[in-house]
């Protein structure tokens, strides 16, 4: 099954995730199909917390994919930021 979740990057205590589209049976951080976004939760003044590809995000939910939890309600926030 295709899924959308998050991959970890970044160093310790300092947490950075790609939203990407991948194999259900891939490792966390392992391979994807495609990286439509990023997320920084600790993001402060004026970078950028949330980034979606919105296109794209659209494009793998009407083919199937499965978000996680967790992106599902970044897609939610991206979706009710750029409208």
């Amino acid at each position: 099954m295709v899924s959308i979740r998050l991959a970890r990057g970044g160093s310790k205590k300092r947490p950075f995730y790609h939203l990407t589209v991948t194999n259900s049976r891939n490792a966390r951080d392992g391979r994807f199909v495609e990286r439509i976004g990023f997320f920084n939760p600790i993001a402060a003044g004026g970078e950028v917390r949330l980034s979606v590809d919105q296109e794209r995000a659209t494009y793998w939910l009407g083919q199937g994919a499965q978000p996680s939890e967790r992106a599902a309600q970044l897609l939610k926030e991206a979706a009710k930021a750029s409208a």
